[in-house]
Parts: structure tokens; sequence; C-alpha cells
């Protein structure tokens, strides 16, 4: 009898891609944390020797100093473009934190329980639901605004910050983009939900809403089917509340992610497209890497890597078709590029190109525009501190470009950096490129 083989160690299966690096140092200038700490610990050099240890057997999984530098990282994988090596630290640090969680490693209460939420779509469901209750009440608006004698806890404060974010109205030029944005959901024809009948057509994608972005965003799902309509493209979308699994790898639950992985597929293989659509940044990023999580399922593992390569982030589809007409808006806006769509996918020019077809639209990358504005998923749960420094460095970056308004492409960015302009009271309203792209093509066709 065959029996499988165990690892002797933790981290032994990635011994191979530890060694891939050369400790160069490359990577240290383009490391968030490294930056804010100085801790060689802190650096994508100074976490990979740690991890070797733990691979070689010199330190334990279970190590605080290990499972503390570990959770310091964003996960932002801004390393992996400058690495000369080619080390995937994204993949390997998701092994790395399910060591540690194995070794006895506790994720922070609130992580845990986010993570679980996620896990459930009825759940999840339910609590956005709820949340979306508390939103229209304006509630966490007001919270959010409540200065500091308020005494309102930080944590709290900010969450409600983040709630508030996604519906807030817009002032000034995006006043109107806005309002336009009901239009654009009530004017929707040719979309359907995964397992109806699909309707005939040549080129038929998939959509996956997605769980922060169905419960919180659904506005931008409705503008992007409107997009991809409009790009003479039909959509079928797949089940509300459907995660993919990033949350949970980035933490180390790879069981979990990989659970949700093999959802995500099933249902991708139900819709009968030849191709799976996001809005989020993150989403597209992990679905490209379930070759990777599942290499050893032999059920999945070819089914996975078809998936990895069918998925698109709708920016890299959208750029790719012909080019649509949009009204004129006459506006400064700033861009600020996910994490995940700029390290992990390389997906930096399509966006701008993209925005550049509104005529009269000047569009202006923030300074730094490949930092992290500190959301990376639920680091701003585990880590508020260093989260809250970066994402002040994002705004005096905004402050620096002199926009009044920002476009970037994932949820967690834009609840970060919406809160931020909240608690702060600063003049700037935050957008996804697809919603604005989505009124103005419909400005253009009523007007």
């Amino acid at each position: 009898m065959i029996r499988p083989r165990v690892e002797e160690r933790p981290l032994e299966s990635q011994v191979d891609d530890l060694l891939t690096c050369v400790h160069c140092g490359f990577c240290l200038a383009s490391c968030p944390t490294y930056e804010l700490l100085g801790d060689e610990r802190d650096s994508p050099r100074g976490r990979l020797y740690l991890m070797r240890a733990v691979a070689e057997g010199r330190l334990e999984a279970g190590d605080q100093s290990f499972a503390l530098h570990l959770d310091q990282c964003l996960g932002c994988r801004a390393c992996e473009p400058v690495c000369p090596s080619g080390v995937r630290f994204g993949l390997v640090l998701e092994h790395a934190r399910e060591a540690r969680a194995l070794a006895g490693g506790v994720l922070d209460r609130g992580a845990r329980l986010a993570l679980r939420v996620f896990a459930k779509r009825r759940l999840q469901n339910l609590l956005w639901a709820l949340l979306r209750l508390l939103r229209a009440t304006r509630l966490p608006l007001l919270v959010a605004r409540a200065g500091r004698r308020a005494g309102t806890p930080g944590r709290l404060r900010f969450a409600m910050a983040m709630l508030a974010a996604t519906a807030r109205r817009a002032k000034g030029e995006l006043r109107g983009i806005r309002r336009r944005r009901r239009r654009v959901g009530r004017s929707l024809r040719g979309s359907t939900r995964a397992g109806e009948r699909t309707p005939p057509a040549e080129d038929l994608v998939a959509l996956l809403e997605g769980c922060v972005m169905s419960g919180l965003y659904r506005y931008v799902n409705r503008a992007t089917e409107r997009l991809v309509r409009a790009h003479g493209a039909m959509t079928v979308n797949l089940p509300a509340g459907l995660c993919c699994g990033a949350l949970h790898a980035h933490a180390g639950e790879l069981e979990e992610a990989r659970a949700l992985a093999r959802r995500v597929i099933r249902a991708f293989e139900r819709s009968g497209a030849k191709l799976l659509l996001t809005n989020s940044a993150g989403c597209s990023a992990a679905i490209k890497d379930y070759a990777e999580w599942l290499r050893d399922d032999p059920v999945y593992r070819k089914r996975a890597a078809r998936v990895s390569s069918l998925v698109r982030d709708v920016v890299e589809w959208l750029v790719e078709r012909s080019g649509q007409r949009y009204a004129a808006l006459q506006l400064r806006l700033g861009y600020d590029a996910p994490c995940h769509l700029l390290h992990a996918q390389r997906i930096s020019d399509q966006p701008l190109a993209l925005l550049g077809r509104v005529p009269q639209l000047e569009v202006v990358e923030l300074p730094r525009s490949d930092r992290c504005c500190g959301a990376a998923g639920i680091y701003g749960l585990a880590r508020p501190q260093l989260s809250q420094e970066l994402l002040r460095r994002k705004l005096a970056e905004v402050k620096q470009a002199g926009v009044r308004a920002l476009a970037t492409g994932n949820p967690g960015c834009l609840m970060q950096i919406g809160a931020g302009a909240l608690t702060r009271r600063l003049p700037l309203d935050v957008i996804h490129p697809v919603e604005l792209l989505a009124a103005l093509l419909e400005a253009g066709e009523s007007g």
C-alpha cells in the first residue's frame, strides 16, 4: 500500500521556492512594512529567511516572533515584480501562515469571525442585509464624522466609516455620476443568474459578483453588466455572495480557501460561459492562483487550471474590446492601483487606457500609486495601527496630487480610502472605474 507523503517539518514543501531567494535586497525598497518599521524581519527577504528557518527545522512555526512578522506583512506582493529571481512570495506567504495556524497561532478575533462569515453564504447574505439596513439609517455616517471627543472607539468609528463610504453621496463633478447609476441599474437587460436558462449569445461571460461586491457594491455589479452588454457580450451571473477564497488564503486558511475555490469552479462550469469576469482585483488575482491552490487535487487539478486561464479582471477585458463612446467629463481624477491588480496580475496600463477614453477627463496617477493603502483584506482588523499609518500616507499623496475624486478597482481599497476621507473630513469622492464608465456610457446613449 502506498502511503501519502507526509511533511516532516512545516513548509518543507516550499523549500524550492524559499531557496529561489538570493537575498539580493531589491525587494526592500518596495516593501511598505519595511519602510514603516525598518526591521529586516519585516521585509520580504527577512520573512523568507524566517520561513526557511522553519522549513529547515531551525525555528518553530509556533514561535511568537515568526507569527508577528508574518502577520505584519500586508501580502501586497509589491516585492514580486522587482524580484530578479522570481520568488512567488504571495503563495509562499499563504503556506507560511497556514503553518503558523497549524502550530497554534491564533488570528485576531474579529478577523476570525469575518472569515467564518464569508465561508457561509446564507450567514453572509444575512449579514449584508443587516449592514445595508444599518447603512440606510445614516448612523454609520454620523459615527464616522464624530470627533474623538465623542468617545467613540477608534476601531468602531473606522468600521462605521467603511460602511458609510460604500454609499456616500458624491459632491461636485461626481454628483451627477452617482445619480446616473440608478438609471443604469433600471435600464439593465440581458443578464441572467446561474442556473437559469441563459440567452443565446455568441459571446457569453460569467460575472463573479463576489461577497463584498454583492453585499455592499451591488451598483458596481450592475454597472459591470451594463458595460459588458455595451461591449457586445452577454453575462450570466454566478450566485450572489459566492466567495473566491482570497481572504482565507491570505490568512493561511488554505483548506477553506480550496473549498471555496471548488464552489467557484463548479458554478463557472455550470454557467456555460467562455470567460469569467470579476470587478474585484483581489478576486481575479486569487482565481488566477487556483491552479496552484488545487495542484494536488486529482479531481480539480485540471479544472482549476482551466478556470485560472479563463478569468479576467473587468478592466483587463474591457480594454481589449472595441472602444465605446462616453460622455465628456471635465474632471481631474486621481487613480490608485489596487495591489493585487498591479503587483499580483501585472495589470498597470489597462485601467489608465480605459479611463483615457473619456473625453476631457484628466487622469492622474497618485505619486506612489504602487504603494498599499493599508486595506489588504482583513489587515485593518488584525493590524489597525499599521493600516492607519499607511492610509495616512495614501491620503497625503491624494492631497499632493491635487484631486478631489479618486478611482480604484478593489472593494477593500474603496472602503479604506473612502473611510479615511470621511473620518478626516476630506473633500474626496472614491469611485470604482466601472461605475464611472457605465454612468458616462448611459449619459452618452440617452443624450
